[in-house]
């Protein structure tokens, strides 16, 4: 069982940055490949990025490349989304979740993030 809390949502210009967090327990936690989600009012939820246990691979949603960096921090059991050149699109709730293999079996209560233009 894992166990994940978000943080670092708020409210941001058009051009800023933000760093998102999201704290993982659990035995389990350091061999999950973790992921960001998103859902912006009215839409449905979308990808964002995912990271591998070991941190060396990353992949992103097309929409965020070069803007978005995920990281981990696995003797913190903490998973990082820093986001630069925030973009009123980028207005949602953005959620963590963890995939023990191939499934995101656990997520977060999400954190929202406001981009004002």
């Amino acid at each position: 069982q894992v166990q994940l809390v978000e943080s670092g949502g708020g409210l941001v210009q058009a051009g800023g940055s933000l760093r998102l967090s999201c704290a993982a327990s659990g035995t389990t936690a350091s061999t999950c490949t973790m992921g960001w989600f998103r859902r912006a009012p009215g839409k449905e939820r979308e990808f964002v990025a995912k990271i591998n246990s070991s941190g060396g691979g990353v992949d992103y949603a097309n929409s965020v490349k070069g803007r978005f960096t995920i990281s981990r921090d696995n003797a913190k059991s903490t998973a990082y989304l820093q986001m630069d050149s925030l973009e009123p699109e980028d207005t949602a709730v953005y959620y963590c979740a963890a995939a023990p293999k191939a499934v995101w079996d656990y997520w977060g209560q999400g954190t929202q993030v406001t981009v004002s233009s």
